[in-house]
């Protein structure tokens, strides 16, 4: 204070010097603040009190040498100065000093100097806007690099700083305040968030403080209005909203002040209306809570004045948006109060908070329909908001059940505009339903039902487009697939919504575009990885296309290229369900289609079909006579599909329904592909592109017209088709030669040689069926093709490079000897091996290069070809491997035909390679390493042949092989396609017969058991491998056929080396997240839709469900014979390994609580223990039964408990020696085993069963009353009710069986008084309750344990009864599938012959979590459930008679601040928390506290947690009015004002460093920082959370920021924080 001091002073002294004098000061006071600040920058604080001299010392701007002075130091030194600062924390107090200064100059200067200084800050702010604008950047965005141009300051913030500053001296009358308002509001527009907020609050409303403009506010809102109601459209609404939250509310409505004829209300302009709405959905949360900021004080208003107002717009319905009425104004004040209510509950994300509010809204619902005088109160654009909102809530299980809410509501029977529901269904519904999550069964729903969003969905779209206008509903259903075509949807909601649209009736709808917006959803199902539910998805929207297009609309040729798209093997077969309605639907609507342009005239003795196929494959087989630039390319294959799928739909109508006139159109489909193939050898000059097109015809309808599922026993037209292809076949074999042997010598020639290959396979099938004499030129063609194959395989020399074309001929006859070992193979009827030109094959094949790879040819200009990219090293090397891929196909056939037991010795021992078959395996190896890896597959089957053979005599060989085949394996994982036919071979490989049966320690057997343990590993993240491996080894451990080598027994007997895999087959089911839990729900209720769902027909069962892996354990286990001794040893061994693991798992310290993995494994070891049950004898059984019943006494799970219950009861039934050694389990010490006796209890339950097969009965049932009736006064309660239970059937037991014995007539009083007293005094309270529970309970009422004795029982019903976890319930289809695959029967039944047990219902004895309840909420008007989070409206409402007068009061008691840190709590209301904010302030060294009032101090609530804190800090008192003046003071004198708040640019506490001067201002415990200071902050910060609750206590989160404050700045000094502060 020394230098303040001494400049005052000296400027007193020289106040009567002249001119002259002053410029001495003012260059002495420069060179002050110089000497004061950092190097090159002024002292903040000195320039502010230099600031404060010019403006209240200076002279009189009258003499020219003060205004030279004053000109030099505003132009001279602040200016420059001002250029090159940055508005950064660090320098953010320099740049408010320096404006300042220039404030106070441009005060005492003539106007020229105000000038001077302003015009290059408008300058660069026009400059700003204009490149903004250029770019399109609004909304904050930042500007891309190189867009800014050339500009007087470095940062637009200062030039805007410098403009807010000078703005009062700015609007004198000659300047011109249009124009400033103007740039001004352009600046708000596009530019930047901090940009944008320093103009509205500096310079916006320095233009309302303006004096001259006071007669004119009216207006000038107005203004201000007409020129921003409009930005919503062009993106910029969110800054029109920032721009009318800081204007005054006096200025945006009409307050009832009619002193001045100018009045202004925005609440009868109807876009203000339309902005609060589009505000109130915004995603980022600060225009949310501007917009509602603005609608509270819109209805605050309207409830003060209760005049008459409404919009000047009207809707449909004929209300506008907002309307008040004095006569209904309390009415609508509630409702408006309510709405507000629920839109701030909605900013939580807490489900418990949101879910009150979900009934309530039906009480604004109801206020939308239109009173007696034709209006409603509500209008129902408002409620889309709240849904819309709730749509889009970070929470998904408040967004799930406010998207049910919905759905369950009618809203055709509510005034909502037609064409906002249709949008909004459209919009925000459909991107809600994109959720996966929200499809998954309620816990009451079994497996396989469909789930209950689409219920719902279904019902809702049906109901709205059966009730909504009809003018809208074909506009509807097309916005509907239009949004759907525009996502992309995952496999489980499109599948729904697609089930959902099949269900609308029938109706005219959509023409060509419909149809091209449902193929655009069938190409987005195509990328989903979920087979099954993609073709269901297909299937239904077919469905949906013929159900809602107009078919007068439409032509057949927009029919056929939409059906195109349709895959035909997984959702249009011919003969499925689907391919048949398709019929039905092109006959039914024939004469209806809109006719092609320039079509003849129809002939009324021929269909539209029928005629338009005609043409169509007339048009496909017309190819130029000249051949073009691209006669070498093949054609498309979708036009040849399209053709043959439309020729078999025609001939599919004319067959089912006789068209007149039809009967031979199928002949006349044909003819000119007959034409054209007959012409294959005659015509000289036939095109090859009429050739090709000719046999892709041909070829696809062979492919497709073979049904799934045959319509007639005799398919007349595939007897069609083989006639036409018998009568053109010799043609084809001679063409498809010529072209093989010789004419294929491009690369683009290979998709030739495929083409002709598959033809030819379709030949020979054709020939298997009508008879081999029919096609007796196919052993020519054989011969001839493997003659000349041979001989270009045999043209190659080592000294010449080959040529293009003869590498080309050289694939082609590779390819070609492929496909004749294939044919030979499939078709052993052919009897291909008595051919020479075969024999010389199979010699050929074995006794050339193995792996010869092609080399990169050369290429002549003169060579027909294709361009150079086709010779990249990648392109070469896919025809390269498959050179090699094809050479394997035929050592495979080799090898394998060389199996057969037919082969001569001869024949096998003349060929090198088959001697030394190690040679081979070598050349296997190394063609692992040089073939891609979808290309393995016949390397893989010849390693399936060669490793039994040499793991002996070559066991590193082998082991290599086998490492190489897994690399392989692992790499295919993400291939679908190939990955599981790899898997399945390589499975056969390491796991053959004679590998599995390998008992030592040898190498083999070690890599064995490693290629297992990685198996197992995989299986865990992959579904399916398991299956693989488990399915191979069941059906080789007991094949469905018995082996042709007669080793059955040999082949089980590898079983029991291998017993720990399949004891993990046993209990094998891996814990799945939700999302694959949830697509194995869907997958089965797809399945269980049968022939409703094509998809069913046209997918083939895949075996990849992890249960299958314990069903096939399972039903492996069932069809064992105990009789056999090596079965009944391998069953004993699994029985003891379980009971094992059972011991191995009860002592283990896992948790273990319900559905836990541990509680999973003990119920499956049960659960297979009771399979196993009726193959073990009793001497086996009395060798376990202990351990059972230890097992019984341990702590158990309900369900295991049932399960080993029933054991015993079975158990016991079967050996009734074992009842002695049963009564034994009741001797045991009562207070060790605790309420483990009721296992045994509930055993005695079923005594009945247990005595069954013993006459005798006396014996064990006096034992029974005498061992049960201590238990009945046992202290603990469930003790009791299960004692009195057995009690009760024991006793019956007795009655039954007459027991005449004079112990029983004296205990006969004791047990009736106990059952009386059970039957009579607990009929009230809980006991009473839990009494009738227990006997109503399934296991004691409905379940009888030898008539239930069923597969379906015990991995079902029990299950599902118990409280288990849905992926551990395994129906009895999915057994009974896998059992149709045995030859042999079950030793257990599937199905549960009794269906008592079938239909019982969970009961409440063991409690369920419901999840989702659809129990109806309390109607009630009061919202005294809704967390009291958000004060209803009329609370938070300012006094508006504050003044705008900052009255400072401050207590200080003698303690100095120790740093610049303020705490501003005026937002807070709450006693409690301002005290502990006091306490905390003043721990932390804050300089002030300031509260909205002083009384607080005095309240006992805060000085109970301040404990005197407000004795040693500086509380000052600001009203909530006064904050904007307080914070715009306070940021001039330097302090960076930051607010504690969640916005969408908010820093991070832990990453936000604070600055030294630091303003902390917090917001309410309600609402947070309202919406009309938000612009104020210069920075918001927020504390990083793990958790879903939305915010912390203000306190806490004020303490947070304020310790983190104190810790960096100690940090900054160098002084380490100290530890120990008391908790109290």
């Amino acid at each position: 204070m020394e230098p303040l001091l001494m400049v005052v002073e000296l400027v007193q002294r020289l106040d009567a010097v002249p001119g002259s004098g002053f410029s001495f000061t003012v260059q002495e006071l420069c060179r002050w603040c110089r000497d004061g600040g950092e190097p090159g920058a002024p002292d903040p604080g000195r320039l502010e009190i230099f600031g404060l001299l010019v403006e209240k010392l200076a002279p009189g701007a009258e003499d020219h040498d003060i205004s030279s002075s004053l000109r030099d130091l505003a132009v001279g030194w602040c200016l420059p100065l001002l250029r090159h600062l940055q508005l950064e924390e660090q320098s953010r107090r320099l740049v408010y000093s320096l404006c300042g200064l220039l404030h106070a100059c441009c005060l005492r200067s003539p106007p020229a100097l105000l000038r001077d200084v302003t015009t290059p800050s408008l300058r660069d702010l026009r400059s700003y806007t204009e490149e903004r604008g250029r770019a399109g950047l609004v909304e904050g965005k930042e500007a891309r690099s190189g867009e800014s141009q050339a500009s007087e300051y470095s940062d637009i913030r200062v030039a805007v700083e410098v403009l807010v500053r000078m703005a009062p001296l700015l609007l004198e009358p000659e300047v011109g305040v249009q124009e400033l308002l103007q740039l001004g509001l352009t600046a708000v527009r596009v530019g930047e968030d901090s940009v944008a907020s320093r103009v509205v609050t500096g310079l916006i409303l320095a233009l309302l403080r303006h004096p001259g403009s006071s007669v004119s506010k009216c207006l000038f809102a107005q203004e201000i209005w007409d020129r921003v109601k409009h930005w919503g459209k062009t993106g910029s609404g969110s800054r029109s909203l920032l721009l009318l939250t800081s204007l005054p509310p006096r200025l945006l409505f009409d307050t009832g002040d009619r002193s001045s004829p100018d009045t202004f209300d925005l609440r009868i302009c109807p876009e203000f209306w339309e902005m609060v709405q589009t505000g109130l959905v915004q995603p980022d949360n600060t225009s949310r809570k501007r917009a509602m900021y603005l609608l509270k004080r819109a209805v605050e208003v309207s409830n003060s004045l209760r005049s008459e107002i409404s919009s000047e717009s009207q809707t449909e319905s004929n209300t506008c948006l907002f309307w008040w009425s004095g006569e209904k104004s309390k009415q609508l004040f509630q409702l408006w109060e309510n709405y507000i209510l629920i839109m701030e509950t909605l900013e939580e994300n807490q489900v418990h908070v949101i879910r009150p509010i979900l009934p309530r809204l039906k009480s604004l619902m109801d206020a939308t329909v239109s009173n007696d005088q034709g209006r409603s109160l509500f209008h129902t654009s408002w409620l889309l908001c709240a849904y819309k909102r709730m749509f889009e809530s970070e929470n998904k299980t408040a967004m799930k059940e406010s998207l049910f809410q919905f759905l369950d509501l009618s809203v055709t029977k509510y005034p909502f505009r037609t064409q906002d529901l249709c949008e909004f269904i459209c919009g925000p519904v459909m991107d809600a339903l994109s959720e996966s999550t929200f499809y998954s069964r309620s816990p009451e729903q079994i497996l396989g039902s469909r789930p209950i969003l689409a219920e719902k969905l279904q019902t809702c779209l049906v109901n709205f487009v059966e009730n909504v206008a009809e003018e809208f509903q074909g506009d509807f259903l097309m916005k509907l697939i239009k949004s759907m075509a525009a996502k992309h949807w995952c496999a489980i909601p499109i599948l729904f919504i697609s089930q959902a649209l099949v269900h609308i009736p029938t109706r005219k709808t959509w023409g060509v575009e419909g149809l091209h917006a449902v193929r655009e959803v069938m190409c987005c199902t195509m990328t989903n990885h979920q087979v099954l539910l993609r073709e269901a998805a297909q299937c239904y929207l077919l469905q949906t296309a013929m159900h809602l297009t107009n078919v007068e609309r439409v032509t057949l040729s927009d029919i056929s290229n939409f059906l195109a798209f349709i895959r035909t093997e997984e959702a249009l077969s011919r003969g499925t369900k689907l391919w048949m309605e398709l019929c039905k639907w092109l006959h039914n609507n024939d004469r209806n289609f809109r006719p092609e342009e320039g079509a003849a005239e129809l002939h009324l003795e021929r269909s539209a079909l029928s005629f338009y196929v005609q043409n169509l494959v007339e048009q496909y087989l017309k190819v130029p006579v000249t051949e073009g630039e691209n006669a070498s390319l093949m054609p498309d294959w979708f036009e040849a599909q399209l053709v043959a799928r439309m020729i078999l739909l025609a001939a599919d109508v004319e067959g089912q329904y006789d068209t007149p006139g039809d009967q031979k159109a199928l002949d006349c489909f044909l003819q000119p592909l007959l034409n054209a193939l007959k012409k294959l050898t005659t015509h000289a000059y036939l095109p090859v592109l009429k050739a090709d097109k000719s046999l892709q015809l041909l070829l696809k309808l062979m492919e497709m017209s073979v049904p799934k599922c045959h319509i007639k026993p005799e398919d007349r037209i595939l007897n069609a088709l083989r006639d036409c292809l018998m009568s053109s076949v010799e043609q084809v074999l001679e063409y498809t030669l010529r072209r093989l042997t010789s004419e294929l010598k491009t690369v683009l020639d290979l998709d030739r040689c495929h083409l002709y290959l598959a033809v030819m396979s379709e030949i020979v099938k054709a020939l298997s069926v009508v008879g081999w004499e029919r096609g007796s030129c196919i052993w020519s063609y054989i011969c001839s093709l493997t003659q000349a194959s041979i001989q270009h395989l045999q043209i190659s020399s080592d000294d010449e490079v080959l040529k293009l074309g003869q590498q080309i001929q050289m694939v082609v006859a590779r390819a070609s000897l492929a496909w004749i070992c294939k044919i030979n193979a499939q078709y052993p009827d052919l009897q291909l091996d008595s051919l020479n030109a075969v024999k010389t094959l199979v010699k050929s094949v074995l006794t050339g290069p193995f792996n010869k790879n092609l080399e990169k040819p050369f290429f002549s200009k003169q060579d027909n070809g294709p361009s150079e990219d086709v010779f990249s090293a990648e392109g070469w090397g896919k025809v390269s491997t498959q050179y090699i891929h094809d050479h394997w196909t035929c050592i495979y056939f080799i090898l394998n035909k060389l199996e057969q037991p037919s082969e001569t010795v001869a024949n096998k021992s003349s060929l090198p390679a088959v001697k030394n078959p190690a040679l081979i395996l070598h050349a296997c190896v190394e063609a692992l390493n040089i073939v891609r890896s979808d290309q393995v597959l016949p390397i893989l089957q010849c390693m399936k042949i060669l490793v039994p053979k040499l793991y002996r005599s070559e066991e590193s060989l082998c082991v290599k092989s086998l490492d190489l085949a897994w690399k392989v394996v692992v790499d295919l994982n993400s291939n679908q396609l190939h990955f599981w036919p790899t898997l399945n071979v390589y499975i056969k490989i390491a796991f053959h017969p004679q590998l599995l049966s390998i008992t030592g320690e040898c190498g083999i057997g070690i890599k064995v058991k490693e290629i297992t343990n990685k198996l197992l590993e995989i299986s865990q993240t992959k579904t399916g491998v398991f299956n693989v491996l488990i399915t191979h080894c069941c059906q080789t451990w007991l094949p469905a056929v018995s082996p042709a080598d007669g080793f059955q027994e040999d082949y089980f007997t590898s079983a029991e080396n291998h017993i720990g895999l399949f004891l993990e087959a046993c209990l094998f089911g891996p814990v799945f997240r939700k999302d694959q839990r949830l697509i194995q729900d869907v997958h089965t209720h797809v399945e269980l839709l049968g022939d409703e769902s094509a998809a069913n027909t046209d997918t083939e069962w895949r075996n990849r469900d992890d249960q299958s892996v314990r069903i096939w354990a399972i039903n492996f286990l069932c069809h064992l014979n105990g009789s056999n001794s090596l079965h009944r040893k391998f069953m004993e061994n699994v029985f003891s390994k379980l009971l094992e693991k059972d011991e191995e798992l009860r002592n283990t310290k896992g948790r273990y609580y319900v559905n836990s993995m541990l509680h999973r494994l003990k119920n499956r070891i049960w659960q297979t223990l009771l399979v196993l049950l009726p193959q073990m004898d009793q001497v086996f059984l009395s060798s376990i039964s202990e351990i059972v019943y230890q097992s019984g006494l341990s702590d158990n799970q309900a369900s295991v408990k049932y399960l080993i219950e029933w054991f015993i009861i079975l158990m016991l039934q079967k050996c009734p020696e074992f009842i002695d050694s049963f009564w034994q389990c009741f001797s045991y010490n009562p207070e060790n085993t605790k309420t483990s006796i009721c296992t045994f209890l509930a055993v005695l339950v079923h005594i009945k069963v247990i005595l069954k097969n013993i006459s005798k009965k006396d014996q064990h049932l006096k034992k029974a009353l005498g061992v049960v009736l201590p238990w009945c006064l046992n202290h603990n309660f469930s003790v009791r009710l299960y004692a009195l239970l057995a009690l009760q059937h024991v006793w019956e037991a007795c009655l039954q069986s007459k027991v005449e014995d004079k112990e029983l007539q004296y205990l006969a009083p004791i047990v009736e008084s106990c059952l009386e007293q059970a039957g009579n005094k607990q009929t009230a309270g809980n006991a009473g309750k839990n009494w009738q529970r227990i006997q109503d309970h399934f296991f004691f009422r409905k379940f009888q344990p030898l008539e239930d004795y069923s597969l379906e029982a015990i991995f079902y019903i029990f299950p599902r009864l118990s409280d288990v976890i849905e992926d551990e319930w395994i129906p009895a289809w999915k057994f009974s599938r896998i059992m149709n695959l045995m030859s042999s029967s079950s030793s257990v039944n599937v199905f549960n012959s009794r269906n008592q047990l079938c239909d019982v219902k969970l009961t409440d004895w063991i409690q369920q979590d419901k999840g989702y309840d659809h129990v109806e909420v309390s109607q009630d008007i009061e919202w005294t459930d809704i967390q009291k989070k958000i004060m209803p409206l009329k609370n938070s409402i300012p006094d508006k008679d504050l003044e705008l007068i900052c009255q400072q009061q401050t207590t200080n008691f003698g303690k100095s601040s120790v740093s610049n840190l303020i705490i501003v709590a005026s937002l807070i209301d709450k006693s409690t928390n301002l005290g502990g904010l006091c306490r905390t302030s003043e721990i932390f060294g804050a300089s002030a506290l300031v509260v909205n009032n002083m009384h607080c101090v005095n309240d006992k609530q805060f000085q109970a947690l301040s404990v005197s804190a407000e004795q040693w800090l500086s509380v000052i008192e600001v009203k909530p009015a006064q904050l904007v003046e307080y914070l715009q003071q306070k940021k001039t004198e330097g302090h960076t004002i930051i607010g504690v708040e969640q916005t969408a640019n908010s820093h991070n506490l832990a990453q936000y460093s604070f600055p030294e001067k630091t303003l902390l201002l917090l917001g309410n415990e309600r609402e947070g920082i309202p919406a009309n200071l938000i612009q104020h902050l210069d920075v918001c910060v927020e504390i990083p959370q793990r958790g879903i609750i939305r915010s912390l206590n203000v306190h806490v989160s004020g303490a947070l920021l304020m310790w983190e404050y104190t810790r960096q700045q100690m940090l900054k000094q160098g002084v380490r924080p100290q530890t120990g502060t008391a908790l109290k």
